[in-house]
């Protein structure tokens, strides 16, 4: 029995070491950029030694995607499929662009220093595509039901990947204009490209 408890408080420590671990390079994402984090870094913060960082995460790779799950779980995405069912598309547009700047304004910080590291920094390249592949599915649930084609369809397309971007959304914020301001900034965008005056 006791070799029992031994062993499950052993692995109680050890899942509470990666938690540590985890969190500590989640923060230092956060505040200095994945480019800038060092393994020491994360360590000190975490309270371990750099073969502790190590044995928990092989790679940076394997870090980053731990770091990665853990904040997501924390500031879950907006999901696409609740927008699909409001019918008219202005209402829809007007919903999913809310919801998603109020998303971009609570994770700016994290936000614009993985799009600004992730180029630099090979491990996220696959959170890079699933990011893209995210804004993707946002633009075709926001697409459906305009009615057009040929040339408006191409120019509504590009209207909404400018609009759910989240580099539109910080250069609006950072032009001084409140989310309403910027849904409705975008919502005419959108509907000038999609032939509606």
């Amino acid at each position: 029995m006791a070799r029992k408890y031994e062993m499950r408080r052993r692995a109680e420590r050890v899942e509470e070491t990666r938690q540590r671990i985890t969190e500590a390079a989640m923060e230092l994402h956060g505040t200095l950029g994945p480019a800038r984090t060092t393994i020491s870094a994360v360590a000190e913060r975490a309270g371990v030694e750099r073969l502790t960082v190590y044995r928990h995460f092989p790679d940076e790779s394997a870090l980053f995607q731990a770091c990665t799950a853990h904040w997501l779980a924390l500031n879950p995405v907006p999901d696409p499929r609740a927008w699909a069912v409001v019918e008219d598309v202005h209402e829809r547009l007007a919903l999913a662009l809310g919801e998603l700047y109020a998303w971009y304004r609570g994770t700016e910080e994290m936000m614009s220093r993985f799009f600004r590291d992730g180029p630099l920094v090979p491990a996220l390249a696959g959170r890079l595509e699933e990011w893209r592949a995210y804004e993707q599915a946002v633009v075709e649930v926001l697409a459906a039901g305009w009615g057009v084609r040929g040339r408006r369809r191409r120019l509504l397309l590009a209207a909404l990947a400018h609009a759910v971007a989240f580099g539109t959304w910080a250069s609006l914020a950072g032009s001084g204009l409140a989310d309403g301001e910027a849904v409705e900034l975008m919502r005419g965008l959108v509907a000038s490209a999609a032939g509606y005056s």
